[in-house]
């Protein structure tokens, strides 16, 4: 264990810890990120976890399940701010951190152990005591030999888990989990995977490279090292940001263009947040829709000029919208931005084919604005709550 040196931190239930720390008679209850009684569950803590209550799921859904939680707006400002609290102590340790999100990353503590007097073993946990004493959240990590491990271990026994899966134990302790298990393998993925016979990474391991590659594709590759714990992608602390997107998975399948609509809106507001957040703008937008038949559509527009501007991300996905075809009911959407620019690059021109989009914009700064002061539910747009 001591020569581990790869982890994954991850902050347990990120949005609804920071709302217990500041609201102390909340420790023991179940807490619900979201909207109101029509809206959807944006994430919720394990309190309300046990009673089964799931991000996307209708909120009427969650309270059914669980009546006396209590739900509450996000704060997605207050929530940067304290992942960048969180993010300098983890500076402390190492300069070499992949963040995933605002309430995870890798780090590689590789060579650190001479600079600190303790191997990564003890500075993680003492990272995840400072977490917890000095800013109030707590987080758990999963120490190994590469990524790929290290994400696995960091879920195994959350909240406050620390598990390490050594080099020794990697085959025989990935044998018989199932192949949803690696991360980016889904429903759809799953599925593809049964139908060849494939269920565990032991039916994987059966298989030879050739016959895999030959199936899948690039992807019978991947899963071939993959089911042998083999995983040589760095901790890149540099990795460009190639896309910036948000997608919801719908506890049932919905044709409810104004919940449809409504979930546009917000995608939008997150993507362009997290723009905002990493002083990024975009000049593609993308919508996808993912069907109840597992069929996935997706459409992408170019815009003239590149935007972090949550009310032109809105309006373009919407347009890609109701251009489709067919729509049909629908398991899953997400808003995307891509093709990357800094954001002193963005939105630095008016629309000549839309002449109120200059003072749509100033009115989403100066909303950006009253938010960081007062907290994200100060001010919200009428379909925000569709």
């Amino acid at each position: 264990m001591l020569d581990l040196s790869i982890a994954h931190m991850d902050c347990d239930a990120f949005y609804a810890s920071v709302e217990k720390r500041d609201r102390p008679e909340l420790a023991d209850k179940p807490v619900i990120i979201g909207g109101g009684r029509r809206g959807v569950v944006s994430t919720c803590c394990y309190v309300a976890r046990v009673r089964g209550v799931r991000s996307a799921m209708p909120m009427f859904k969650a309270l059914e399940l669980c009546p006396e939680a209590v739900v509450l707006k996000g704060r997605m400002s207050l929530y940067v701010e304290v992942s960048r609290q969180v993010r300098a102590l983890m500076e402390e340790l190492t300069p070499a951190i992949e963040p995933l999100s605002l309430d995870e990353a890798f780090l590689d503590l590789t060579g650190t152990t001479r600079l600190h007097g303790h191997p990564p073993a003890v500075m993680l946990a003492k990272l995840v005591k400072r977490m917890q004493e000095e800013i109030g959240i707590t987080g758990s990590i999963g120490l190994s030999h590469n990524k790929f491990l290290a994400k696995i271990a960091s879920d195994l026994d959350k909240p406050r888990g620390f598990s390490v899966i050594g080099r020794a134990e990697t085959e025989t302790f990935l044998a018989d989990k199932p192949v949803g298990i690696i991360w980016g393998v889904g429903v759809v993925g799953q599925e593809a995977l049964r139908q060849a016979g494939i269920q565990t990474i032991a039916d994987l391991r059966r298989w030879d490279r050739r016959d895999l590659g030959h199936r899948f594709g690039t992807m019978g590759d991947r899963l071939w090292h993959l089911a042998r714990g083999r995983d040589r992608r760095p901790v890149s602390r540099n990795r460009p940001v190639k896309s910036i997107s948000k997608e919801t998975t719908f506890h049932e399948d919905t044709d409810d263009q104004d919940v449809l609509d409504g979930h546009l809106w917000r995608l939008s507001e997150q993507v362009s947040a997290r723009a905002k957040a990493k002083g990024l703008a975009g000049r593609v937008v993308t919508l996808k829709l993912k069907r109840a038949d597992f069929t996935t559509v997706t459409r992408r527009h170019a815009l003239s000029d590149p935007t972090q501007i949550a009310d032109k991300i809105y309006r373009q996905a919407r347009a890609l919208f109701q251009g489709l075809d067919r729509v049909g009911r629908c398991r899953l959407i997400g808003v995307g931005l891509s093709d990357l620019v800094p954001e002193t690059l963005a939105d630095r021109s008016d629309d000549l084919l839309d002449p109120g989009a200059g003072k749509r914009a100033a009115a989403e700064r100066a909303t950006d604005a009253i938010r960081a002061r007062f907290g994200d539910d100060a001010i919200r747009k009428g379909r925000a709550l569709r």
